[in-house]
């Protein structure tokens, strides 16, 4: 099946086929592609679509030398494929394997680390710049979709190297139509045209002959934008200082190796927008790629299956997943309170606002991949009465940091921040873990922290955190809750008070979110009282101070880094009130914690039920 594929296992290899060999090796990349993420799952549109430009990359640069960016990064399977890694696929984002993202520690062909989006000009500028530093004449290619086009940070990459002279090519993959027109012969041909040296070499003579007479250089000029203009988008990446080409088909390898080749031998800052189709090649990806952007293993042949339909009593056996819970708490919110707003960078499936953005289509609004603006957007809303909902992934809400302080924190805003994928997310890795929110979170003033330990609580804290006047934030996990009912009623809970669940003797261990069901099967073996803090932040101190007085010694369990997390936050209050009192903080470990199956990632933490025993019997001992 992969007669072609199965010869090739560097770009050095890759290189020395013939150019009429390429479409078949692309047929057979899709077709190994397809086979292989059904089997482990991960992300498959994406990569469908960049089969064609990444061949064509590695073809015409002379990779690692030359250094690729990717933006975000979930489209590298073929670049992973092509540069070594095929065989490790079978193990890709599982304990042990390959990242489904560019890692450097990986591969000398990953020559960026990325996981968020709209990193990628910066960095291959970055590159360029040292590659001119050194005298060399090695290039820097970003390659970034038009979705991470969204960030400001793509533009701020984009107004600093329009300005100078590096040897750098930022490839717009536009993958959705959104910012081009219709890809024709025409617009292919003249692409060939302004990327060709002969172009290149005109343009600037033209130049160096016209600068003495300024007025009929400036009208050559304009006389250029304006036939440019009528067969290619806008030329605001010219107004940057970029020599704009495109837009071209992104599945045509000849078009492709053509201009890329033209590219490759120009100097200063170019752009190159192509136009790839998500899903390309497997049917149903190309009918709803959507569906298809992140899968979980699946039959190749029939496809992801929908999820069969459940009676009542099934529904109600049914464990929700947090995001879901979310997701019905908005909307049931909604209906009762027309203040409420719903905010998202990008991320409206994920965070399980797609109902709402259906029922309240007014009331929702998608910013794109833009988690600064997201914030200061909901900050002027709360400005003028609206009660805006942020929901943001954990890990994204980090790019906002300066505007949570600044723009809601510091003004005392009512913005609620429903923070998803709090703690490890197993697949994604590093990149995606949410392990630092509780830290960084409280220590900004006004603010108040919540972490639900099951499903009913998440959506109680939803709606305590609306009601209050002040910026909050409800952190959650990834995935399914423990099982408890959801209840429909909504009450607010007493902010600041956590609750006994367990009366014991000698240890008491203080569970903050999901730990309280490990920390509950401890407490059993341990004939420990364990409490359910609830809040982080304002922290139930007199709870605190009575199980220290009564026990020998105190336990925090977080799903946080341990550095400045929940359980700093006890033994910040333990010193305050003058009390000394034995104190073992669990949580996540001062490193970076590579992918793997979640519930593995906690046993390999300690923070499984085992775990915690074994950690609070060790502190015993000695």
């Amino acid at each position: 099946m992969y007669s072609l594929l199965d010869t090739i296992n560097t770009p050095e290899e890759l290189r020395s086929l013939d150019r009429g060999q390429l479409p078949k090796l692309a047929g057979e990349l899709r077709e190994f592609l397809v086979e292989s993420v059904s089997k482990t799952g991960g992300h498959l549109s994406s990569n469908l679509g960049t089969v064609e430009l990444t061949i064509a990359l590695h073809y015409i640069y002379n990779t690692p030398e030359d250094k690729l960016v990717w933006d975000v990064g979930h489209q590298t399977y073929t670049h992973k494929i092509l540069t070594g890694r095929r065989d490790a696929m079978s193990r890709l984002r599982m304990a042990g394997g390959i990242s489904g993202f560019p890692k450097r520690e990986e591969s000398p062909y990953d020559t960026f680390g990325t996981g968020h989006s709209s990193t990628s000009i910066s960095a291959a500028l970055g590159m360029a710049v040292a590659a001119q530093l050194q005298g060399s004449e090695r290039r820097a290619v970003a390659i970034i979709g038009d979705g991470a086009m969204t960030g400001g940070m793509a533009f701020e990459g984009l107004n600093n190297a329009g300005a100078m002279d590096a040897n750098l090519l930022v490839i717009l993959n536009d993958n959705d139509m959104s910012i081009s027109r219709p890809v024709g012969a025409l617009n292919n041909y003249l692409a060939r045209l302004m990327s060709g040296r002969f172009y290149a070499t005109m343009r600037r003579g033209s130049e160096r002959v016209l600068k003495g007479i300024p007025p009929v250089l400036e009208f050559a000029k304009r006389a250029e934008e304006h036939v440019k203009g009528m067969v290619t988008p806008s030329t605001l990446f010219e107004e940057f200082g970029f020599n704009y080409i495109g837009p071209i088909d992104g599945h045509d390898l000849g078009v492709l190796l053509d201009t890329l080749s033209n590219l490759r031998q120009l100097t200063g800052p170019q752009f190159l927008h192509i136009v790839t189709q998500k899903g390309k090649g497997y049917a149903l990806a190309e009918e709803n790629c959507l569906l298809y952007h992140g899968v979980n293993k699946f039959d190749r042949t029939q496809g992801i299956v929908a999820k069969p339909v459940l009676n009542d009593v099934e529904e109600q056996v049914a464990k929700p997943t947090y995001t879901e819970v979310f997701g019905k708490w908005l909307c049931d919110m909604a209906a009762q309170d027309e203040r409420l707003i719903g905010i998202t960078p990008a991320m409206c499936e994920g965070s399980g606002m797609a109902e709402f953005a259906e029922r309240f289509p007014a009331r929702y609004f998608d910013v794109g991949i833009a988690e600064q603006h997201a914030l200061t957007f909901a900050a002027g809303l709360a400005c003028d009465g609206y009660r805006p909902v942020v929901a943001i992934y954990s890990t994204f809400l980090q790019r906002a940091y300066d505007q949570l302080i600044h723009d809601i924190a510091i003004q005392n805003l009512p913005v609620v921040l429903a923070i998803d994928r709090g703690g490890l997310v197993g697949a994604d890795g590093a990149t995606h873990a949410g392990s630092f929110d509780l830290s960084y979170l409280r220590c900004i003033p006004n603010m108040t922290v919540m972490a639900p330990a099951d499903e009913d609580e998440c959506r109680q804290m939803l709606y305590t955190a609306f009601r209050l006047n002040t910026p909050s934030a409800v952190r959650y996990p990834r995935g399914k809750g423990v099982g408890v009912a959801v209840s429909e009623e909504m009450r607010a809970l007493p902010v600041g008070k956590g609750e006994l669940r367990r009366s014991g003797h000698k240890v008491a261990i203080l569970s903050f979110g999901t730990m309280l069901a490990p920390a509950l099967a401890a407490g059993e073996q341990l004939d420990a009282s364990v409490a359910n803090m609830r809040f982080i932040k304002p922290l139930d101190a007199e709870l605190v101070l009575r199980l220290a007085r009564e026990h020998e010694l105190l336990v925090t369990v977080e799903e946080n880094t341990v550095q400045g997390g929940a359980g700093s936050a006890v033994a910040e209050c333990l010193q305050q009130h003058g009390v000394t009192a034995a104190l073992l903080q669990l949580g996540l470990p001062d490193s970076f914690i590579e992918q793997g199956e979640h519930g593995q990632m906690l046993t390999g933490c300690g923070l499984d039920a085992k775990g915690l025993v074994t950690s609070i019997e060790k502190r015993l001992a000695d």
